[in-house]
C-alpha cells in the first residue's frame, strides 16, 4: 500500500475537503474527507479505480470544483 497523494481544500482558513488517494497494487482507492460548516465529517465513497490514472483523473475534476467554489487547494 502507497499512499499516491493527499489534496487538502480549505475556504476562508476552514477545512472544506482532504482527497487522498491510496495505491493497492491491485486497485487504487480514493478516500474523502468532508467537513459540512454544521455537523461532523463525513466520510463518503471510498472510491476505487483500476489504476492511479483514473484515480488522479478523478481528484483532478474534484480539486478544480472545489476551486471554482472559492476552495484554496493545498498538497499535504
Amino acid at each position: 500500500m502507497t499512499e499516491l497523494f493527499v489534496r487538502h481544500a480549505r475556504k476562508d482558513g476552514r477545512s472544506v475537503a482532504v482527497l487522498r488517494a491510496v495505491d493497492h497494487g491491485e486497485a487504487c482507492i480514493v478516500e474523502a474527507e468532508v467537513f459540512p460548516p454544521n455537523g461532523s465529517a463525513l466520510r463518503p465513497g471510498p472510491y476505487t479505480f483500476a489504476n492511479g490514472h483514473e484515480a488522479t483523473a478523478f481528484v483532478t475534476e474534484a480539486v478544480e470544483a472545489l476551486m471554482y467554489l472559492g476552495c484554496d487547494i493545498a498538497a499535504a
